[in-house]
């Protein structure tokens, strides 16, 4: 038996799309900013961030990670900054898988 796994774009998806990419980019803004040297507040904001916006959705936290996670290592990269920027991605991932796990869980189940 197969299913039909086709998942629409839904109005919520166009909130968690804000949360996303001005969150994405603000991060990577942040750290990018002259004297900005904790690495703690950067992951931890790219995991919330990325966790809001996949639970918001609740589909799709692949879409939500890279939306979040990537404007850091580019702003990085582009400034001739250290690879391991690309840790970020790994981050916003952790936060996209969290944030939608825990929206599966919080949906109601249909008998």
């Amino acid at each position: 038996m197969q299913r039909n796994m086709v998942v629409t774009w839904r109005p919520r998806d166009n909130i968690a799309l804000v949360v996303a990419v001005f969150g994405g980019l603000a991060v990577a803004w942040l750290d990018a900013s002259p004297g900005w040297d904790d690495t703690g507040i950067t992951a931890g904001l790219l995991v919330i961030l990325a966790g809001a916006a996949a639970g918001i959705s609740g589909h799709r936290p692949w879409l939500w990670a890279l939306l979040v996670g990537l404007p850091t290592p580019l702003v990085e990269l582009a400034q001739g900054g250290d690879p391991a920027a690309l840790a970020a991605l790994a981050f916003a991932a952790v936060g996209a898988v969290g944030g939608w796990l825990l929206s599966r869980a919080m949906r109601p189940t249909t008998a």
